[in-house]
C-alpha cells in the first residue's frame, strides 16, 4: 500500500476516533452535513477530510449553533490566518448572516401564520363549545324555544367569535 493511498475509516472507527457514537454521524449524513464514500458492499467510509469536516461540525455545535446555522457555515470556505488558524472572511460571514437571516424571516412569517389559525381555531372551538352547551341542555329537557332565544339575546350582546377574529386579524395587519 502507497502512502498516497488515503486512510478510509469505517463508522465505528471513524466515530472512535472523534469521540462520538456511530449513529452522530450518520444523523450529520442524513442531514446532508457529510457524504462520505462507500465501499463496494455499501459500507461507509471516512478520509481525512471527512474527519474534519465533522470535527469542525462538532466545535461549531459545541459552540451552541444550530445544525441550520452550521449548514450554512458549512457552505463557505475557511481562509488561513495569522497562526496557522483558519477564519471566515469579512464575505463569507456577510453571506452566513444573509442565509441565517433569511431562515429567521421565513420562520418569522410561519410564526405570525401559526398565530393567526391558532385564533381561528379558539374561536372555533368557542362557537362550537357553544354548541355542545345548547345540545347537552335540550338532551337534559330544557326546551328548544327558550335556549334558541338565550342564544339570540346572547349574540345580540356581543359580536360573534367570527367578528371577533375577524376584526383581530384586520388590526394585526394593519
Amino acid at each position: 500500500m502507497s502512502s498516497e493511498t488515503p486512510t478510509l475509516l469505517t463508522v465505528s472507527e471513524a466515530a472512535e476516533r472523534l469521540h462520538v457514537t456511530p449513529r452522530t454521524l450518520k444523523y450529520y449524513e442524513e442531514r446532508g452535513l457529510v457524504t462520505p464514500s462507500r465501499s463496494e458492499g455499501r459500507y461507509r467510509l471516512y478520509d481525512e477530510n471527512d474527519l474534519e469536516r465533522f470535527a469542525r461540525i462538532l466545535r461549531l455545535r459545541s459552540l451552541g449553533f444550530s445544525l441550520h446555522g452550521i449548514t450554512e457555515m458549512l457552505k463557505r470556505p475557511l481562509e488561513p490566518v495569522e497562526g496557522g488558524r483558519n477564519r471566515y472572511s469579512m464575505e463569507s460571514l456577510r453571506a452566513i448572516r444573509d442565509g441565517l437571516a433569511q431562515q429567521v424571516d421565513s420562520l418569522n412569517a410561519r410564526i405570525d401564520a401559526v398565530r393567526r389559525e391558532l385564533k381561528e381555531a379558539q374561536t372555533l372551538r368557542a362557537e362550537l363549545s357553544d354548541d355542545l352547551d345548547y345540545v347537552e341542555r335540550r338532551l337534559a329537557g330544557e326546551p328548544a324555544d327558550a335556549l334558541l332565544a338565550q342564544r339570540r339575546e346572547a349574540r345580540q350582546k356581543k359580536p360573534s367569535a367570527r367578528a371577533r377574529v375577524a376584526r383581530r386579524n384586520k388590526d394585526d395587519a394593519a
